[in-house]
């Protein structure tokens, strides 16, 4: 879409009516991203709107699609056929396995910590129920699996990136960084150091699972405590999942309170 003002301009709504937007719908997507949209937010919105049917009005869509896929039952029941036969490991041997993974750790991208070396961490996306097709499957199972059938699609991927980058502008998100190789624990631990973590695992899922299922579509940001309220609020108005993680650390690494070591340990 050609337009006079640069992609990162914001848009007015006299501009964005003659592009075919409703003030109801502008209104709309000014919710989502917490302020007037960039050119790029808005023909995103727009390109996504076209490829779903426009059967509906914008702001109905954007009411009532959701962009996070169906939960599963394995997330929801504890029980699967693809990791019945696979024992779940005990925390401590998580140590053992994360240590296994961590030539992949730098391959992620950055997350910024703040001088005081204390924000929250969030996971935007579905939480990962899948070991199969993964770093972990493979090197410590032996096993090859089919590729994730349960990931989000790329219009919906993109639709996330674009509200991160708009929670991030928009100061409610300091960083982030797409969950990659070796799972969660993996991309946390190659993220952030030298800083560490302190993070809780749910108890719905299979902790390998959660620490190194690498089920695509999720993302890792970093909030202050004091945008937290605004972060989790644009969250709900995007219809956006997310899972509470828990603090960045000086320098050590703690999954459920147990202590993993310090944060170097796991950076080649």
């Amino acid at each position: 879409m050609s337009n006079e003002t640069g992609s990162t301009d914001t848009v007015s709504f006299e501009v964005a009516e003659g592009m075919g937007v409703s003030r109801a719908a502008f209104d709309e997507v000014v919710a989502i991203v917490g302020r007037q949209p960039t050119v790029d937010e808005l023909s995103t919105l727009l390109a996504m709107w076209d490829s779903n049917g426009r059967q509906q009005s914008l702001y109905g869509w954007l009411r009532g699609q959701h962009h996070i896929v169906e939960k599963n039952d394995y997330l929801y029941s504890g029980t699967s056929d693809e990791h019945k036969n696979f024992k779940e490991p005990r925390i401590k041997d998580c140590v053992d396995i994360a240590r296994e993974l961590r030539a992949k750790a730098a391959s992620t991208g950055r997350l910024q910590v703040s001088g005081t070396g204390s924000m929250l961490l969030y996971m935007v996306g579905n939480v990962s129920s899948e070991i199969l097709d993964s770093e972990y499957a493979r090197r410590c199972l032996h096993l090859v699996g089919e590729p994730f059938a349960t990931g989000l699609n790329a219009d919906d991927c993109q639709y996330i990136e674009m509200i991160i980058d708009a929670l991030r502008q928009s100061g409610d998100v300091g960083s982030s960084v797409a969950v990659g190789t070796g799972g969660l624990f993996v991309t946390l631990a190659g993220s952030l150091a030298p800083h560490g973590f302190d993070i809780l695992a749910p108890r719905e899922v299979r902790l390998d699972a959660f620490l190194f299922g690498e089920e695509p579509g999720r993302y890792i940001v970093t909030v202050d405590e004091e945008h937290d309220d605004a972060f989790l609020l644009h969250l709900d108005q995007a219809r956006l999942n997310c899972c509470f993680l828990g603090r960045t650390t000086k320098n050590r690494i703690l999954v459920d309170g147990y202590d993993f070591g310090p944060a170097a340990d796991y950076v080649e």
